[in-house]
């Protein structure tokens, strides 16, 4: 079980848990949930279709998007 919390604008809440399951589903929760377990820490910068992801592990990656959206997120992946 992966979890994501992020800060920043653009989410439903300013402050998130996204907990991804391992059989691909996706639970959202408003604010921190613990235990967490730190992996890496990411910005996300989505504006239009194009998403810049920098991140302590994966490094920098640029994606398309299906919708158009401006997001300004910062984020620690962990377990």
């Amino acid at each position: 079980m992966k979890k994501y919390i992020e800060v920043g604008y653009g989410n439903r809440w300013l402050i998130r848990t996204e907990i991804e399951n391992p059989d691909g589903t996706e639970a959202e929760f408003k604010g921190i949930i613990k235990p967490f377990k730190l992996e890496s820490i990411y910005l996300r910068v989505w504006i239009g279709y194009k998403v810049l992801v920098i991140d302590m592990k994966d490094g920098i990656k640029i994606n398309r998007k299906q919708r158009k959206c401006i997001k300004l997120i910062l984020g620690f992946s962990g377990i």
